[in-house]
């Protein structure tokens, strides 16, 4: 079976980001599924190794994903050569050298078949990139995605979001029937395509305590929620709701669901991270090539330490061959002649 070419961001510098990569390519039975690129700083790498006390990996340096070779943990350096990290330091040079190294593997995206990041400070980064709001935003923005969608994933659920990193006091500009409608269709082709669910059945919560209470307590269930709903249900979709959230997980009822659709950030990860926070994935669906993260962040007191949990990382690597594979499938379920390379330019919008 052909090996996934797997881009990684270094995320930042000061985080638990690199020693979970270390200690991930460390283990020499990760390089039968995969031929990783890795895009960070030689200096931190060496930093971390010696820090952690690692024989392996060692670092194959290259400049181009293209000549990225298999067994060896391939390195792209980004960022400031004199950087010097300071583990569990917030700073406006880690945030810079986090974005540098993203910016430098999305420029190189139509090149691989998958994207694994590490967690970023966004607030470090916002510093020399304003109006940075997180991965999420700004690898849609950069890939031209027409729409795209936070999802939230693990063996037994799936949660995607309808609005991602926005104050709650803004939820009205951003929550319409349209948006609604059409996150609701991304999920379905992406559980398709990307899950290999032939009929997925997606609950959606309210916005409101209660679900608004029949009007009571809202009105969003009513003049915005529920005409969503309805129009995927009028679609041949399996589409229900609104609940309310806090009955949904607490009573169980996200089991009988292949996905759910969360109104606003706390919303929905509160839920999941409660009941999946090791070994939870982050999945931006509605990009042109596969992406996913660990959902913890850059967990500034565990860095250097040796004593963060790779568990979510390491799903999330596995989670990234997973989705390129059924993405193979489908294309193959459905007689798309083209090559997988070719595939993968093909969902391109935007011309590299």
């Amino acid at each position: 079976m052909t090996k996934v070419k797997l881009a990684i961001s270094q995320g930042d510098p000061n985080g638990i980001g690199m020693e979970l990569i270390l200690r991930l390519f460390a283990d020499a039975s990760v390089y039968k599924y995969c031929i990783p690129v890795l895009y960070g700083s030689v200096k931190t790498f060496v930093h971390y190794k010696k820090m952690l006390g690692l024989e392996e990996p060692r670092y194959h340096l290259i400049h181009s994903s293209d000549e990225a070779v298999e067994n060896k943990l391939n390195l792209i350096p980004c960022g400031d050569d004199e950087f010097v990290p300071e583990p569990g330091t917030p700073s406006g040079a880690a945030g810079a050298m986090a974005f540098a190294a993203l910016e430098k593997m999305v420029s190189e995206a139509h090149k691989v078949d998958a994207l694994l990041t590490a967690p970023l400070d966004k607030s470090t980064v916002a510093e020399s990139v304003p109006g940075f709001t997180g991965h999420t935003g700004y690898l849609a923005a950069e890939m031209g995605a027409a729409s795209h969608a936070m999802m939230l994933v693990s063996e037994d659920l799936r949660v995607a979001l309808a609005t991602e990193h926005i104050p709650v006091t803004e939820l009205g500009k951003h929550l319409n029937t349209d948006s609604l409608v059409a996150k609701l269709e991304l999920m379905q082709t992406a559980l398709k395509e990307d899950f290999g669910l032939t009929k997925p059945r997606i609950a959606v919560l309210g916005l409101n305590p209660h679900a608004g209470d029949n009007g009571l307590l809202g009105k969003e269930e009513q003049s915005i929620i529920k005409p969503a709903i309805q129009t995927l249900f009028d679609r041949g979709r399996l589409v229900y709701g609104p609940y309310s959230a806090d009955a949904f997980f607490g009573g169980g009822q996200y089991k009988a669901f292949d996905a759910v659709l969360a109104m606003y950030h706390d919303q929905g990860l509160v839920g999941f991270k409660t009941l999946a926070f090791h070994e939870g994935v982050n999945v931006t669906v509605g990009l042109p090539v596969v992406r996913t993260s660990p959902d913890h962040g850059t967990a500034y007191d565990l860095a250097g330490k040796n004593q963060a949990s790779l568990e979510s990382f390491q799903s999330a690597l596995f989670e990234a061959i997973h989705l390129v594979r059924r993405r193979l499938q489908f294309a193959e379920d459905y007689d798309n002649s083209l090559p997988f390379a070719e595939l993968r330019r093909e969902r391109f919008r935007i011309d590299f």
